[in-house]
């Protein structure tokens, strides 16, 4: 007997599962910036088998906090590295140059500074990065992938084995005894693990651009100016001048309605030196916006997971800080977990939280800093309201050049507090 309602249609098959490649190593660790990237090279130092996925194709981006400080510095010419790092572009910032009504006057503020390196030496940060990953490069423990995001985390009986990224070649697992998520102030890690954040409140946001820089230009690695509603922070980029712009929070909308060619006008103002360089501003996409925050973890861990860097504590750009003190995190935890994951020995929940221990007073001791400083800033922001340029008064100038009266911050800005050392099986 025919039936009269046609062919019969296939069944519909299931859709094809997506092929996942499946890798294993002892450590993964999620972001490659200074934290990410230093921790890999002293693990695979040590023989410990490390992959480090960025989620980029590179490490070349604008407006990254660049500075090195002594604390830093030690460490690289502890490994060997310093030298070899100095050999590249940089420049160096040992004098704080101070505005008065008679101009500049430059104060050494590193003068006491019994250090090899008394100084913030100031690099691009691609180009540190680029250092560190080639140096680690040179261990057969350790490897790079580039393009990698990372959209989950495994996770068996409430314990981290590892991550699920992608990249242009396919999707992949990495299973790892301990994940480390280094990956920044935006943090996936971070959000895919439920993790609880503590935000205080900042007074400042930051615009960040650039202008061209000319021969004839001061020699000025890091210069600052100040009047006008404005806290300018000029970085030498040997090919541009990178300027932050401080406000006071919820400025910028003001300054929009006023116009860029406003703008262009209150820095001319502030920085005269600069003005028609100021006139290549022709648009706001030319400027970046950083809401300044600060941040931090109540508790930086969890099993097979620890965050370290911004990931762990988010820092305001106060102090040029936030690259040492991520360092600083990778090498307490280097030192509390090298030779436990080089051996194989399971990293416990309090092996973790020692890293924390550590490293938590000196964050919350900085933040506190930078908070009072921020306010600070935007006090003295305010009060330029209508002011060319700010100037300090005559009487302080010889103050500030009393000998040993900046020891102390000096080495609270060069090593923050209670630096740790690094300890290499």
């Amino acid at each position: 007997m025919q039936s009269d309602r046609g062919p019969t249609p296939p069944s519909p098959t299931p859709e094809a599962p997506i092929p996942i490649a499946t890798e294993l190593t002892t450590c993964c660790i999620v972001g490659g910036g200074p934290a990410g990237a230093i921790l890999a090279l002293l693990l695979a130092r040590q023989g410990v088998r490390v992959v480090l996925l960025e989620m980029h194709l590179d490490f070349d981006r604008e407006f990254r906090g660049d500075t090195l400080h002594a604390s830093v510095m030690e460490m690289l010419d502890q490994l060997g590295l310093a030298e070899r790092l100095l050999q590249l572009q940089h420049s160096k910032v040992a004098n704080l140059n101070v505005p008065t009504a008679n101009g500049p006057v430059s104060i050494n503020l590193f003068g006491s500074l019994k250090s090899k390196f008394p100084y913030i030496t100031v690099m691009p940060q691609a180009q540190f990065l680029t250092f560190i990953t080639n140096e680690a490069k040179q261990y057969p423990t350790f490897k790079l992938v580039l393009g990698a995001h990372v959209d989950a985390l495994l996770e068996e009986e409430g314990v981290v084995r590892g991550v699920r990224y992608r990249t242009r070649e396919g999707h992949h697992e990495l299973r790892a005894p301990l994940t480390v998520a280094a990956d920044g102030r935006f943090s996936v890690v971070r959000k895919l693990a439920h993790v609880e954040l503590i935000k205080t409140s900042s007074p400042i946001d930051v615009l960040w651009f650039r202008i061209s820089r000319r021969e004839n230009d001061p020699a000025e690695a890091l210069g600052a100016r100040v009047g006008n509603n404005l806290f300018l922070i000029m970085i030498d980029r040997f090919d541009y001048w990178q300027v932050g712009c401080v406000i006071v929070k919820g400025g910028y909308a003001k300054l929009r309605e006023a116009g860029i060619t406003h703008f262009r006008q209150s820095l001319g103002a502030v920085a005269p030196d600069f003005a028609e360089r100021f006139e290549e501003i022709h648009d706001w996409k030319q400027i970046s916006v950083l809401s300044v925050e600060s941040s931090r973890l109540k508790r930086w861990y969890r099993p097979g997971l620890l965050l370290i860097g911004d990931a762990a504590h988010v820092m305001s750009p106060v102090g040029g800080v936030g690259i040492n003190y991520a360092i600083q995190d990778a090498v307490v935890t280097s030192n509390f977990l090298a030779t436990k994951l080089k051996s194989g020995t399971p990293i416990r929940e309090q092996d973790l939280a020692a890293v924390q221990r550590q490293r938590e007073l000196p964050i919350r001791i900085i933040q506190a800093f930078q908070s009072l400083a921020q306010r600070g800033v935007a006090a003295q922001v305010g009060r330029t309201q209508g002011r060319r340029q700010f100037a300090v008064p005559g009487f302080v100038v010889p103050i500030l050049k009393t000998p040993g009266l900046l020891a102390l911050p000096a080495r609270f800005l060069a090593y923050g507090f209670r630096a740790p050392r690094l300890q290499e099986s």
